[in-house]
């Protein structure tokens, strides 16, 4: 059983014998390490007041940049765009089974997705389409892809029989 007594610093330890007890004390100018085996090895960190001096072989932050000459510098690339997302308001309200049923590359699982997920070659983009006439179009490389991507799917909603506007384009 070890106990805190004897003072800051002191441990009792009553394990050394029957009836017996010792007093282990820690200066805090000693090396847990030689304090003897059994005893608490408590790593001893710089006090606040302590003068502590680094190493002097680490390197400092200054030493370890790198000094390269402006005409060694790398050319980084601009960034491309590779999906935009737009949105559409067509202004009426679908059935999303009837259209699942008779446009090719269409797919509608309820149960799983509440929208017709809508796919066309040229410009390679995917379309969900919600009954409330909301599509969103992913996966075009430019801004003006993607309108016409949204077009052509507003225009498959307008074969199936819908009266649907293109509007709303964001």
């Amino acid at each position: 059983m070890i106990g805190h007594q004897g003072g800051p610093g002191s441990i009792l330890n009553s394990q050394s014998g029957p009836g017996s007890s010792e007093i282990i004390q820690c200066r805090s100018d000693m090396n847990p390490a030689s304090v003897g085996p059994g005893n608490l090895a408590v790593p001893m960190t710089p006090l606040a007041g302590e003068n502590f001096q680094p190493a002097s072989n680490i390197p400092t932050v200054a030493t370890m940049a790198p000094q390269t000459p402006a005409s060694q510098l790398i050319d980084v690339p601009s960034p491309a765009l590779q999906n935009i997302v737009s949105t559409v308001n067509l202004g009426v309200a679908l059935d999303l089974k009837k259209i699942a049923l008779h446009a090719r590359n269409a797919e509608y699982n309820p149960k799983r997705f509440a929208a017709v997920i809508m796919r066309i070659r040229e410009p390679r983009t995917t379309a969900l389409i919600f009954s409330s006439g909301k599509m969103v179009c992913t996966g075009a490389k430019s801004e003006e892809a993607s309108r016409l991507a949204a077009r052509k799917y507003a225009r498959i909603v307008q074969k199936l029989g819908f009266n649907a506007k293109f509007t709303e384009f964001k």
